[in-house]
């Protein structure tokens, strides 16, 4: 690590709060990796909503309002992550990291120096690696990618042989691996029929492409301004956001999977919609994740309703799988420099983009 410097650039986020938690430092110290970890050069580093939600709180189940990004008062302090716990602060966030591996710990192969990676964010007891108890999220249970320089565990990084750009391929880590892992966990197939919410989106456009990968027939829902950005996705049919009347926009569309990651105030129009025996899975609640279900809708059409968090290691390596024979693209709405991180992160919020945001060192 001769050439590497014992400091480095990195915004840290101070505490629960406003985006002025988030607070650049020009000498944080560079991470040294422990024995079975490897350090990365950051080149990129994606948004996503639970670098949001984590930095405000919004998980706290003291908070019943919107992912608005700001402060929330309510917060309780015992619960304020996605994993119901405490977070330790000063923390570095960021999970979507597209790097290079510039130092080994004393356990990893040294042969793994100068590959290219990008992140699997899903942080695993190694000893009992199915145990969703025994599990962690990089950035928010430890320090993530919004820096020059992070360390993870060696298992936790995919090489990945691509063409593309950094800010592209940091783009995939957490939004396709939160799709993907929804259509397995529903198992989207060629007989489906899916509708996707908040398809402009990075979790929504990535639902639309790999529902559209397994065969599936993709009804998007989005602004009517992002229609144009929606269709170069691929999706089967694009219709407004929120539909008055969503079955006759629908006519003969037989809708028998959901995949939502918006939830509010139109969710029961959602589940409603769905045909006798069909699955709804979520893993987002932008608009609101208090909701009111008519439970005569939901037994007496005998729906499954799937949650979707913590995922199976194969995910991430097979959306690598995927990236490398063109299956699937990358959706990049812009790209800022670490420096304007709130900037970026207050754009990310007010959702008026397609796709996903980057931040580059």
């Amino acid at each position: 690590m001769n050439d590497i410097p014992k400091t480095m650039k990195a915004m840290v986020t101070m505490g629960h709060g406003d985006v002025d938690q988030m607070v650049l430092h020009d000498d944080w110290p560079t991470p040294i990796p422990l024995a079975d970890e490897v350090l990365i050069r950051v080149k990129a580093c994606g948004l996503n909503n639970t670098d949001v939600n984590t930095r405000s709180g919004w998980y706290s189940k003291s908070v019943t309002d919107a992912t608005t990004g700001g402060a929330f008062e309510e917060v309780d302090e015992e619960d304020p992550t996605w994993g119901g716990a405490p977070i330790t602060f000063p923390r570095i966030q960021g999970a979507d990291v597209c790097g290079e591996i510039v130092a080994v710990g004393d356990n990893v192969d040294p042969t793994r120096l100068g590959e290219r990676v990008i992140t699997d964010n899903w942080m695993r007891d190694p000893s009992d690696p199915d145990n969703m108890d025994k599990t962690g999220y990089f950035g928010s249970e430890c320090d993530g990618g919004f820096a020059q320089y992070t360390t993870i565990r060696a298992s936790n990084v995919v090489p990945i042989i691509s063409d593309l750009s950094d800010a592209e391929l940091a783009t995939f880590s957490c939004s396709y691996s939160t799709a993907e892992g929804m259509l397995t966990r529903t198992n989207v197939n060629s007989g489906d029929t899916v509708l996707v919410s908040g398809a402009s989106g990075g979790v929504g456009g990535a639902l639309v492409q790999l529902a559209k990968r397994r065969g599936a027939r993709v009804i998007a829902l989005a602004s009517e301004a992002k229609h144009a950005d929606v269709a170069e996705l691929g999706p089967d049919r694009i219709l407004p956001r929120t539909p008055a009347d969503l079955r006759a926009a629908l006519g003969d569309e037989k809708i028998t999977v959901v995949a939502d990651i918006v939830g509010g105030d139109y969710w029961m129009t959602l589940i409603d919609i769905l045909e006798r025996g069909g699955r709804y899975v979520c893993s987002g609640a932008i608009a609101g994740p208090m909701v009111e279900l008519d439970l005569r809708t939901f037994y007496l059409r005998d729906l499954t309703f799937s949650g979707s968090t913590i995922l199976s290691p194969e995910i991430t390596r097979n959306l690598v799988k995927y990236i490398e024979a063109s299956e699937i693209k990358p959706a990049l709405a812009a790209t800022y420099p670490l420096e304007q991180l709130r900037e970026a992160q207050i754009e990310f919020i007010a959702k008026k983009h397609t796709g996903n945001i980057v931040v580059t060192p």
